[in-house]
């Protein structure tokens, strides 16, 4: 059985925001970055010391400038990917409560709200292709 070097193991938590008309944010990663140019669900890598919602407040205030609550953030499923030089553990909340208007802040190249069943049609990183279903099939 193969094993993965718990030092390459990286935990991402993503974030689903939906607003009224259930539609999804998504945003775009910025030239000079990894997988510039490709849409993706806000959020980041976890700190030390941070839980998912933890990190999911702190990532959405950083990156969109909006605030929201632990008890706003609902677990819904994750992604586990291989990439040549990690494995990412990607799990996936929703968040339709929020205080703010997002804006991208950290020099992303778009923000943009979709319909869930839109998010096929974007490029998006590997790992979070297998999110999409799980999204489409709740809203």
């Amino acid at each position: 059985m193969a094993t993965v070097d718990a030092a390459k193991l990286v935990l991402v938590v993503a974030c689903a925001l939906v607003d009224g008309d259930g539609r999804v944010l998504v945003t775009q990663r910025p030239e000079g970055k990894a997988m510039a140019g490709l849409w993706e669900f806000p959020g980041g890598k976890l700190g030390a010391g941070e839980t998912p919602e933890m990190c999911l407040i702190r990532e959405l205030q950083e990156e969109l400038g909006i605030d929201t609550e632990t008890s706003c953030l609902a677990p819904l499923t994750f992604a586990s990917h291989a990439y040549p030089a990690f494995h990412l553990l990607m799990p996936l909340y929703v968040c339709r409560v929020w205080r703010g208007q997002p804006k991208p802040l950290e020099g992303q190249a778009g923000l943009r709200w979709v319909r869930p069943q839109a998010l096929y049609d974007l490029p998006m990183p590997p790992a979070d292709a297998p999110l999409i279903a799980p999204l489409c099939d709740l809203l």
